[in-house]
């Protein structure tokens, strides 16, 4: 019998190629129909290797999800960049790879964010998602999130409305 390891870490520079792949796979399986499409290519070759490189020793916490050794999703957080909310944590990115997708392993990272986040002292989180995002939607609701406030984002001259999930 084999042991598949499942495991959420901080990212690390050696991991920059493989969270740009989950990246380019997810946003184009998530956005694609939703954003525009030559903001969402555009989107997409910003956060290159040497982007991700960068990030992990950034100001942001970045987080991997390593399945026996293939990084099959991330997650970025820190401190909420809404100042006018009272959540002082935020989760900004959580994305999975495809076929990773309805797992359980999304629920996995999330909950190590919202840990990770809470042990560093952060009263409250918000997360945004965009509100064609179907998935992201019904994820986040079944996490126990509350649609607490909406916003705008806008993509090539094209507003799309996205909410704002809060929790205690």
């Amino acid at each position: 019998m084999k042991t598949l390891s499942i495991d959420v870490r901080r990212a690390e520079p050696h991991d920059a190629r493989a969270i740009s792949e989950v990246h380019r796979q997810a946003w184009q399986y998530t956005y694609a129909g939703i954003i525009p499409h030559r903001a969402l290519g555009q989107m997409i070759e910003r956060r290159g290797e040497g982007w991700w490189r960068k990030a992990t020793s950034g100001p942001a916490t970045l987080l991997v999800l390593d399945v026996a050794g293939e990084i099959a999703g991330y997650a970025t957080l820190g401190l909420n960049r809404a100042r006018a909310l009272p959540q002082e944590g935020e989760i900004y990115e959580l994305y999975l790879r495809p076929q990773y997708q309805g797992l359980g392993l999304g629920r996995m990272l999330f909950g190590e964010a919202r840990r990770l986040l809470k042990s560093l002292g952060c009263k409250g989180l918000v997360v945004w998602c965009l509100e064609e995002n179907e998935n992201a939607d019904r994820f986040y609701r079944s996490q126990g999130g509350v649609d607490f406030c909406e916003g705008i984002e806008t993509f090539d001259h094209r507003q799309l409305k996205k909410i704002g999930f809060v929790w205690p």
